[in-house]
Order: structure tokens, then sequence, then C-alpha cells
């Protein structure tokens, strides 16, 4: 920059300029006329060409970012120019040019901090077009490589206007260090967060989580160093902290949708009081349904060859099929005949203990979809065929009665009229 400085002091004097303000005010405005010279040069035409380099495959997709960074890196050029050629400036205060050179340092550390940040965001925007970036975000430690770079860049920018060493400021914070824990308290926690969430693979983009103590139930769309955000089935975006997933239970649906199944558990409240041993006549009744004919004949087999070893001849101690026991081996073979239900899954259908609610008939299976409204859809047809089929087992569900059942029940019941004089503690004036 030798031939700037000697060319701005020969313009100057040259000019016969007597007075030294003039003469400085001559000096600052060519000094400016070519750093926006050089400024035009650099993102006119070296930007331009650099942009149309990068339109061709295969940076196509990335060249909008690229310029992005280069012209913000070419504002460097004027900075530089102005920082060097303010030296040569005749007549101006030594303070002037020195805060003048302080603040062209500070500006283009700002500046090459504003460029590496956008270098990290275009290779964050690079890795997420990778087929497994949902499974390993890259986010947070891009967020945490920003934040580096713009604390070494405020130590730095503050160290350049202060015409200090930045060691200097370094020292200083040493004593502030557990200042600095408590206001950066919330990015401490995060940060260690993001790190066991990304090593143990607890939360990806695109799974379905469920927190209801923070009312949160849905799709994650986005995990940052601070913030997940989860977009709820009703469209809702809930905002929670990154350390609160490792500081408290939430639930992840992705091993369901992994599997391709999702499960079914539901009871169904039997009235104890029609359970019933099966007569006869019920048998014959029952073996006209195909899915029991089988059943029926073998457990009819089991049932008579037991009681003859035993010699149980009083039907009292005997054993005998039951309504129930029929019922639940109807539920399983209709269960296995259903193409909507997972057949290489766990199937059971099972009694649970009973309660002042009934016996609960508890079927658990899984539907071969883990789509929601066809999941609901499977659940739904399964259980209006299976309520409404229970009658021709003899058996009933069980139900709390209503005030319309105790409506019903006191009008079957003779109304039984009450002389008012035989009621006691009614007085002869409120009879009157």
């Amino acid at each position: 920059m030798t031939w700037m400085t000697d060319n701005i002091v020969a313009v100057v004097n040259g000019g016969h300029f007597d007075q030294p303000w003039l003469q400085a005010m001559l000096a600052i405005m060519l000094l400016i006329s070519i750093a926006w010279i050089a400024n035009w040069v650099a993102k006119r035409l070296v930007l331009t060409l650099v942009v149309k380099l990068l339109e061709h495959r295969p940076f196509a997709l990335e060249a909008q970012h690229l310029g992005s960074i280069i012209a913000r890196l070419s504002n460097i050029v004027p900075a530089l120019i102005i920082q060097l050629g303010v030296e040569s400036v005749p007549h101006l205060p030594g303070w002037i040019a020195l805060f003048i050179r302080s603040l062209c340092a500070a500006f283009i550390i700002l500046t090459i901090a504003i460029a590496l940040s956008g270098g990290l965001g275009l290779m964050n925007d690079l890795y997420q077009r990778r087929p497994d970036a949902a499974n390993r975000p890259i986010k947070g430690y891009v967020q945490v490589g920003k934040l580096i770079i713009y604390a070494a860049a405020t130590i730095l920018g503050i160290a350049a206007l202060m015409n200090q060493s930045p060691l200097l400021l370094l020292s200083g914070l040493g004593a502030m260090a557990a200042v600095l824990m408590l206001v950066f308290k919330d990015t401490i926690l995060s940060l260690v967060a993001s790190v066991q969430i990304g090593s143990n693979d607890m939360v990806r983009v695109g799974d379905w989580i469920e927190m209801p103590q923070l009312d949160a139930n849905g799709d994650v769309i986005d995990i940052a160093l601070h913030t997940v955000k989860i977009q709820n089935f009703d469209k809702t975006i809930t905002t929670i902290p990154t350390y609160r997933l490792i500081t408290e239970s939430f639930r992840n649906w992705r091993g369901m949708q992994e599997s391709g199944g999702r499960r079914i558990m539901r009871s169904l409240a039997i009235d104890q009081n029609s359970i019933r041993f099966l007569d006869g006549q019920k048998l014959a009744d029952l073996s006209r349904f195909g899915l029991l004919r089988d059943h029926l004949d073998a457990k009819r087999d089991e049932v008579d060859r037991w009681n003859r070893e035993h010699a149980h001849d009083q039907i009292l101690d005997s054993r005998r099929l039951t309504n129930i026991g029929s019922f639940r081996a109807y539920i399983l073979a209709y269960l296995k005949a259903r193409p909507d239900i997972a057949a290489d899954k766990t199937l059971l259908v099972r009694q649970l203990a009973p309660t002042e609610d009934g016996l609960p008939l508890e079927i658990y299976a899984f539907a071969s979809t883990v789509i929601w409204a066809q999941y609901e859809d499977i659940q739904a047809d399964i259980f209006d065929h299976l309520v409404a089929i229970m009658p021709e087992f003899g058996l009933r569900l069980f139900q709390r009665p209503a005030g319309s059942d105790l409506q019903r029940a006191t009008d079957r019941q003779p109304s039984q009229d009450v002389g008012i004089d035989r009621v006691p503690g009614i007085s002869r004036s409120m009879r009157a």
C-alpha cells in the first residue's frame, strides 16, 4: 500500500492547498473514493464472475449462499484500504487516525466472523441433504460453533477498539467465570443435552414424541441448541428447552412407527352376572359360528376325556364349557382371521382381575398400520363387531345405570298411594 500513500501525499501537495484542514479533507475524500472504487470492483466484477463459475454443477445449489458469503468478505477490501491509507492523510491528529484504524480493525473482525458463521450455516444446509441427516442432526453443534466464533470476535473487536492485547481481556474473563456461568447457564445445559441427545439417538427430526407435562404431542420439526420445536396434531407449535429432554421423561413413538404396527389394548367390561355354563342347546347354537366350530369340537373332546379320567359323574364338579371362555376363543379366532391385524406380533385375549365395574376382557393386538386414521378405524370396527355379537353368547356389557334406566325401573313398579295423614311429622295445619 506504499504506492497509494505516496500518491495521496503527492496529489495533495501538488494541489498547492495552503490550509492544513483543506489538505486533510481532500486526502480523506480521495481515500474514501479509492475505497469505494475497490469495493465496486470487488462486488460487481470479481463477485459476479465467481458466482457465475459456481453456478455450474456441482455447486449450482450452493452458489447463492456462497455468493452472500463472498459478498460479505468483499467488505474487507475498502476497510483495509482505509485502515492502511489513513496514515498518509496529512495534518490528521494522531488520536483520530488511531481511532479510525481501530474501528476498521474491529469491522474486519466482525465481517470475518459473520462470514464464518455463514459458512457454518452452509455446511449445515449441505449436511441436511444427506439421507441420514434426520438421524444425526448437527444444528446444535453448528450453533455452538457460531457462538464460539462470535464470542472470539467480540473479544478481538473490543481489544482492537481499546488498542490492547486480547490476552488482557481473557485474563479479566477468568475473574468473571462465575458470572459467565450464571449468564450462560441455559446455553451450557443445552449444549450438554444436545451432545447426549445426539450420541444416544434419543430424538430425531420427524419423531413423534409426547410430553404431557409440557402439553406437547406431535412431530419434532426442529432440533436446535436451545430449543426443540414440536408440531402438535392440531398444527400448533410447542417449543421446549433442549435440556428438558434429558431432565424429564417423554415418550418417543419411533419404535412403533419403525415396526409397522400399532398396539391395540382395550378391554370389554363383562357383566359377571351373565357368565354361565353352556348347555347342549347353547353349544349347538354356537357351533353355527364357523370360527368357533373347530374350537368347540376340540374343547368338548378335551372336557369329556378329563371327566372320564377323573370319574366325575356329578354335574356340579365336572368340567364344562362356559360362555365367557367360548367368547374369548371367538375373539381370538376373529382377530387372527382379520388381514389388518399383524400376525407376526403379540396377540392375546385375556381376563383381568374382576373389579366393581365387571370382568375386564382385554384385547392385546397390533394393527398392521401406523397411520392414525386407519388404526382408529380398525380398532372401532373390531369393537363394533364384538359388542354387537356378545348377546349371542349370553353375555352382557357392564354399564353403570343412567338416569333413564332408573326412570324405566321406577315406571315398572306399581305406584302406592300413601295417605298424608299417615305420614309422621306433618302437622294438622300442613295437612289442611
